[in-house]
């Protein structure tokens, strides 16, 4: 299963993996699981933590790096592709980086692990999140 982290659950898996479903946990773990993060998410990161809106226990290029190394994750770039999907979606939510993430997720037929339950009033967006 492909899946691509919503970026709060990221920052959950690596500092507070109690506040994910014990599902998403097994998932996570799995290793027939290739997990995602996105470059909106790292943009979104180093944005709020820019404006001091998140503090993080350590550099995050070491927390992506490790990642990468330890975990597999892989770095999912944005493409001219996704921002054709981004256009396709229903302007129910205005974040810019919810609304990308949805669209990646969609384009690469992936399953976005988010817990924003707003993302159901999406139509073909695949969520795992129980």
């Amino acid at each position: 299963m492909r899946l691509l982290f919503d970026t709060h659950c990221f920052l959950w898996w690596i500092a507070e993996p109690e506040r994910l479903p014990s599902a998403v946990i097994e998932a996570l773990r799995s290793t027939r699981s290739e997990l995602y993060l996105s470059a909106a998410s790292a943009w979104e990161v180093r944005i709020k933590t820019q404006l001091g809106r998140l503090k993080l226990s350590e550099p995050w290029e070491r927390v992506v790096t490790r990642e990468v190394s330890q975990n597999g994750l892989r770095l999912l770039p944005i493409t001219v592709m996704h921002t054709d999907h981004l256009i396709m979606l229903e302007p129910l939510h205005r974040d810019p980086f919810d609304r990308l993430l949805m669209a990646q997720s969609k384009a690469e037929k992936m399953h976005l692990v988010s817990g924003d339950s707003w993302i159901h009033e999406y139509a073909g967006i695949d969520i795992l999140w129980k």
